[in-house]
């Protein structure tokens, strides 16, 4: 565990949908320095098993299954694998997520329900089908969703759909799984830098400038950030915090929609 590091999970089972990459990873890693034990999911099988070995590689223990959160079966199983890997699931991350920048009239129908499946659908199939892993009473679940959820925005409909059905559903399981002692919670990540996620949504060194300049604290935010967000809510320090919709965005969410239509343009020009 990092010295400077103020959680400890030791021996404690943290599950990450989508994990292998980006924030979802960063997590991963945060809770792995804690000690505990780390299971992941993701649709690469490659990028499944290069995140296991990096955190093995740290003296982790941690498992990897490839699975695609649109696929129950998929998931199921690898939760069954996971949950008799390490046992009952102390912590559980559902941030598997999808996105492009696009108007809702250059949008096929099918690319509108490919973002709501991974999104929706996908934090649906992990939490209903961890429940029965899930420690009880005693389990903190976290959503990973974002500012679109309740920020009306251009070119991102599908998005703007999919999460806010993301942070319904956390209040709902918050108010069904609460008697069982079970916490679940969604965290909202601002621009975070260097992630793939930001990258389709500042493509440019202009829009990456402007994202920041936009941000009240004037600073793209970091993976370390999220990380220590999801520790803090699965301590005991948030013990008496479930249903809660979290915004770790630098304050970005105060400055409501945003204009995409200038990364739209960069990117189509980047596909010409």
């Amino acid at each position: 565990m990092s010295n400077n590091n103020p959680f400890d999970f030791q021996g404690r089972h943290v599950f990450v949908a989508g994990g292998s990459s980006g924030i979802n990873f960063g997590i991963a890693q945060a809770f792995a320095e804690s000690g505990a034990r780390i299971s992941l999911i993701s649709r690469s099988a490659d990028k499944v098993d290069a995140a296991v070995a990096t955190l093995q590689a740290t003296g982790a223990d941690a498992f990897g299954q490839a699975a695609d959160v649109r696929q129950p079966e998929a998931v199921a199983a690898a939760l069954a694998a996971a949950a008799g890997r390490f046992g009952p699931i102390d912590v559980l991350v559902s941030g598997a997520a999808g996105n492009f920048l696009a108007r809702v009239l250059d949008m096929s129908p099918n690319a509108f329900k490919t973002v709501v499946d991974i999104d929706l659908m996908g934090s649906f199939h992990v939490a209903r089908l961890a429940h029965e892993h899930l420690r009880q009473p005693g389990a903190c679940v976290i959503q990973i969703s974002a500012s679109q959820a309740f920020t009306p925005t251009p070119y991102q409909a599908h998005v703007c759909a999919a999460k806010a059905g993301v942070d319904m559903l956390t209040q709902v399981l918050a108010m069904e799984w609460g008697p069982q002692g079970i916490r679940v919670n969604s965290i909202v990540p601002g621009p975070i830098a260097d992630t793939e996620g930001l990258k389709r949504l500042a493509p440019t060194a202009d829009t990456l400038v402007q994202m920041a300049q936009r941000v009240p604290l004037r600073r793209l935010g970091k993976v370390s950030d999220i990380a220590l967000m999801a520790q803090w809510l699965a301590s005991d320090w948030g013990s008496f915090i479930t249903g809660a919709i979290i915004p770790v965005d630098g304050g970005l969410s105060l400055s409501g929609p945003r204009d995409f239509s200038a990364a739209a343009e960069a990117t189509a020009r980047g596909a010409r």
